[in-house]
């Protein structure tokens, strides 16, 4: 190996190190403060857009499952069910006052905003239903849950329980189960805060 491929190699790991050390400061720097900001910021009101709580095993839900039963649907587990009941529990040690619960048809969505919420009304929001499954209804419904997110004034919380698919496509990241995204608006822009989990 000649002297100037030694130097550039050199120099390229040096870069890579660099890159590397720049996104785990990051990362390290963006996960207490940035679930503190998102605490804070729900506090003030906003949305919580949710995905809903643990699920038995699976991906998407069984050939031919409807939305009007339950049964033929993939549901959550009971670890998930305990998930969701800790919700509110949660919002409300931190002082969070939930005006409003939008979920997804689909059952696990019902369900965990029911648990949740334990007595609240639960609006069925037709924007949050899963398009898993027909990615072709995916732009018209991230364009009206966008519309609803910005419609939002408060002056407490509006929780909408969802789909991964659909705060994906929302957000632009990734969300676990039973995690929480926090949304702010500013103008006509949704901002993302940060994200609370339960």
């Amino acid at each position: 190996m000649n002297a100037r491929r030694r130097r550039v190699l050199v120099a390229g790991a040096g870069v890579a190190a660099a890159a590397l050390s720049v996104r785990l400061a990051r990362a390290a720097a963006s996960t207490e403060p940035a679930d503190e900001a998102a605490w804070s910021a729900l506090q003030a009101g906003g949305v919580l857009i949710m995905r809903h709580a643990q699920t038995e095993p699976g991906v998407g839900d069984p050939p031919g499952f409807r939305l009007d039963d339950c049964a033929t649907q993939r549901n959550l587990s009971p670890a998930g069910r305990a998930q969701a009941a800790a919700v509110g529990p949660a919002l409300a040690k931190r002082g969070v006052r939930v005006d409003r619960i939008e979920s997804s048809a689909w059952c696990r969505c019902m369900d965990t905003a029911r648990l949740a919420f334990p007595g609240a009304p639960v609006h069925v929001n037709a924007a949050l239903n899963s398009f898993f499954e027909d990615r072709r209804t995916g732009p018209a419904q991230t364009q009206a849950l966008r519309a609803r997110v910005l419609a939002w004034r408060g002056p407490g919380v509006l929780v909408l329980v969802t789909h991964q698919v659909n705060i994906g496509a929302l957000t632009g990241r990734p969300v676990a189960v039973g995690e929480g995204v926090v949304l702010r608006t500013a103008g006509n822009e949704i901002q993302v805060v940060g994200a609370v989990q339960f």
